[in-house]
């Protein structure tokens, strides 16, 4: 284990040397990260905002989290499905969320997708995601350098999320959608989350 790779916190715990300081990062860390999510609206949420992570900070998002929540009809994909233009301005003009274009306009397109896909088949999204859990690590990651990207799984869950029509669901995207949502555990050895 590398000292980079775990921080010894006031509370004397020592964790994930990423989470750093900030409240809301410790409490996503110690409560949420790497903990198994199931629900179809509950995946969905987490993986748009893991699409609009992409290129900044998790903590970026998280501290806005409330903000897209609410800009985002709770991640009701039905009400999402029927944003129009005016829909998109409102969003693009809120400061609660990161104002992106494209990765609003990729909500919409796969909330789109989800209707046509979860009326017919709920919790078809659960089900995909969660058939590309790969097996348990042969070891947990000793240090933040061991930890990837991307992965197989990751390069194939990406794929067949993208054959269901959903955009903004690159590889990269996928692997934190699977750290995050607790299908793979890449607590690394020395933090108190490392069963």
């Amino acid at each position: 284990m590398t000292q980079n790779s775990v921080r010894v916190a006031d509370d004397e715990l020592a964790r994930c040397a990423w989470v750093g300081v900030d409240e809301q990062y410790v409490r996503y860390h110690d409560e949420e990260w790497g903990v198994e999510l199931h629900g179809d609206r509950a995946l969905f949420e987490k993986l748009t905002l893991e699409a609009f992570q992409s290129g900044l900070s998790w903590i970026t998002i998280l501290r806005r989290r409330d903000g897209f929540r609410r800009a985002f009809d709770t991640f009701d994909w039905h009400q999402i499905a029927a944003y129009e233009r005016h829909d998109v301005e409102r969003l693009m003009a809120d400061n609660a969320i990161i104002r992106n274009r494209a990765k609003i306009g990729a909500t919409i397109a796969n909330a789109r997708v989800l209707v046509d896909w979860l009326d017919d088949e709920p919790g078809g999204l659960d089900t995909l995601i969660w058939s590309h859990r790969p097996p348990t690590h042969a070891q947990r990651p000793a240090s933040l350098t061991e930890v990837p990207a991307q992965t197989g799984e990751s390069r194939a869950l990406a794929h067949a999320l993208k054959q269901r029509g959903l955009r903004f669901v690159g590889p990269t995207t996928a692997y934190a959608l699977m750290q995050s949502a607790g299908l793979v555990d890449d607590h690394v050895e020395g933090c108190w989350r490392a069963g």
